[in-house]
């Protein structure tokens, strides 16, 4: 990845973190690694823990974001969110896997679709 890229998808973190806060969800981890992979965002919305895929778009060249999330991408995170669940067993309770996608704009604020149980 270059810087450019790195930073666009950081900024799109930042927005889907602000997403989620305004809507009530508490923040629980960001950027989580282990051996399967990488969960851009963990939330609790109530009851519920939320595993949350960040895709960040500058244009609409590559599809929506959604698109970029894949089968093995799923398999992937699946398997981080047990290892997370594992490693944090003081967090219990129905899961659920969301992903964000965000396209920032030339001026004003950047456009979010959150898509809530995506799979």
């Amino acid at each position: 990845m270059t810087a450019q890229t790195d930073a666009v998808g950081a900024y799109g973190e930042r927005v889907a973190m602000r997403t989620l806060a305004l809507a009530g969800l508490t923040i629980l981890d960001r950027n989580w690694r282990c051996a399967e992979g990488e969960i851009d965002l963990i939330a609790r919305d109530e009851r519920v823990i939320v595993f949350c895929e960040v895709k960040t778009r500058r244009s609409r060249w590559f599809g929506q974001p959604i698109d970029a999330v894949t089968a093995t991408r799923v398999r992937r995170l699946r398997g981080a969110a047990t290892a997370w669940l594992a490693a944090h067993p003081q967090h219990r309770g129905e899961v659920r896997f969301d992903v964000i996608g965000v396209w920032p704009q030339r001026s004003g604020p950047a456009r979010v679709e959150h898509v809530v149980g995506a799979f």
